[in-house]
């Protein structure tokens, strides 16, 4: 398939800029695979299309503020977004770096007054910074990183992002960009599906560069995804077996949820347990073998999440729904609106 065939316009106003005024305010799309229906809700209308018996799975990775801006020893200014290791422990820290032409290996980069790194190797883009190895890094991430705005988010991170570019599943630091459908429930959300006897259950995800790096082929087939840690408990692994036991669908929130369930089904449909890393790239005419609905967030044009949900919804459907979006006004990407897709 062409990368065009994924494309849309999108005027950029739309594009949202900050969160809704409170979490949960958002608008929903919701999307009937079988008839091709649209129907325009608000996120908090979501249980109305849930029934007891269905689970929620959600990614409860926790975004670090992994942006570090720095200073070279001639005063000039750099930046560097780090790519968490697994353990977190490790002093080589992958990173993206800006401007990555104008640095060398070698180079000494100074955070704060305590906290500096080495730049080990550098290309294209990416490299690697030694830190010393008796400083905790995350520490010092949480004191002077910046949180990681995706670059169409036209502002500086502030204070709000700190809160509201998280999810309240978030528990597990390492991701270094936001797992964005989980960002629509509220708490009081959470307790009304649980007394409608809607079941939830979490998966690790670690978001990195793997989910928003440009396709550059023209072809989807030649994409490569790079690949990103993936951790599934036993108690999620029963609780997706119970749900299929009783009738109930497995509902993944967020194309990341997506991806981790199914990279950990076997060839008879069954969810193991574990820990690996996945570079399993979803895209028509891909088979579906664990989930039953998607929530899912307006996602960039020619993007592997785009090529997810259109494997999942039909690339026609999906077209439509995002034409209908933008005549309709709803909000885009990370502090955008929402999708249910049945």
């Amino acid at each position: 398939m062409n990368i065009e065939e994924f494309d849309y316009p999108l005027p950029r106003s739309l594009i949202a800029q900050y969160p809704p005024p409170q979490r949960g305010e958002s608008r929903l799309m919701v999307v009937r695979r079988d008839s091709g229906e649209i129907e325009h809700r608000t996120f908090r209308d979501i249980p109305d299309f849930l029934h007891a018996g269905d689970l929620l799975v959600t990614n409860n990775s926790r975004v670090l503020p992994a942006r570090l801006i720095g200073r070279k020893e001639d005063g000039k200014r750099c930046e560097f977004l780090l790519i968490p290791p697994r353990d977190g422990t490790q002093n080589v820290w992958e990173t993206l770096v800006k401007d990555s032409k104008k640095m060398r290996p070698g180079t000494r980069i100074q955070f704060g007054e305590d906290f500096y790194g080495i730049v080990e190797e550098v290309q294209h883009g990416k490299g690697k910074l030694r830190f010393p190895g008796d400083i905790a890094i995350t520490d010092h991430l949480q004191k002077i990183g910046h949180i990681p705005l995706p670059p169409y988010i036209k502002r500086e991170d502030e204070p709000l992002d700190r809160e509201r570019y998280q999810t309240i599943f978030a528990e597990s630091d390492g991701s270094i960009a936001c797992p964005t459908a989980g960002l629509h429930f509220t708490h009081d959300l959470v307790l009304s599906l649980r007394a409608l006897g809607v079941k939830m259950t979490s998966i690790t995800l670690h978001v990195g560069v793997g989910t928003f790096a440009p396709v550059r082929a023209e072809q989807v087939e030649e994409h490569s995804m790079e690949s990103e840690w993936i951790e599934i408990s036993d108690e999620t692994k029963q609780a997706i077996g119970q749900t299929r036991q009783t009738g109930g669908r497995a509902i993944a929130v967020g194309t990341t949820t997506t991806r981790a369930l199914e990279s950990f089904v076997d060839l008879e449909g069954h969810i193991q347990s574990g820990s690996r890393f996945t570079s399993l790239f979803i895209h028509p005419p891909y088979r579906f073998r664990v989930i039953d609905a998607l929530i899912t967030n307006f996602h960039l044009p020619k993007s592997t999440l785009v090529m997810l949900v259109s494997a999942w919804a039909g690339k026609e459907l999906l077209m439509k729904a995002y034409r209908e979006a933008v005549e309709e006004k709803y909000r885009f990407y990370s502090y955008g609106d929402a999708m249910l897709i049945l």
